[in-house]
């Protein structure tokens, strides 16, 4: 499994962007599929998880500024991004996993199994 993310970049507090992760390798819908963010010296971050049926998750601090598609096809969802602050400033990764490993249910996905090399997100106040 091969996962490339871009939309990365340097931006003003209060712009957007727009990230996309393009995948292959995998076969079959039965994955949990996510962004997360990491920042130096702290753990990886669930950003926002793409449930099912249109039914999304999303962590605390992003909720109401950013956006997972619902409509992919099979796809990695792309990741809307608005309002950005400084804190919003990372490295962002597309991460899927198997559904089986979080008991059938994405809503339960904190990690995943495979990841992206990330791409760079820097907010500037």
């Amino acid at each position: 499994v091969q996962l490339v993310e871009s939309g990365g970049g340097s931006v003003q507090a209060g712009g957007s962007l727009r990230l996309s992760c393009a995948a292959s390798g995998y076969t079959g819908r039965s994955y949990c599929m996510g962004w997360f963010r990491q920042v130096p010296g702290k753990e990886r971050e669930v950003v926002a998880i793409l449930i099912s049926g249109g039914l999304t998750k999303y962590g605390d601090s992003v909720k109401g500024r950013f956006t997972i598609s619902t409509d992919t096809a099979g796809n990695i969802p792309n990741l809307q991004m608005n309002s950005l602050k400084s804190e919003d400033t990372a490295m962002y990764y597309c991460g899927i996993s198997p559904q089986y490993q979080w008991g059938g249910s994405c809503r339960a996905m904190a990690t995943a199994a495979y990841w992206g090399r990330g791409t760079q997100v820097t907010v500037s106040s």
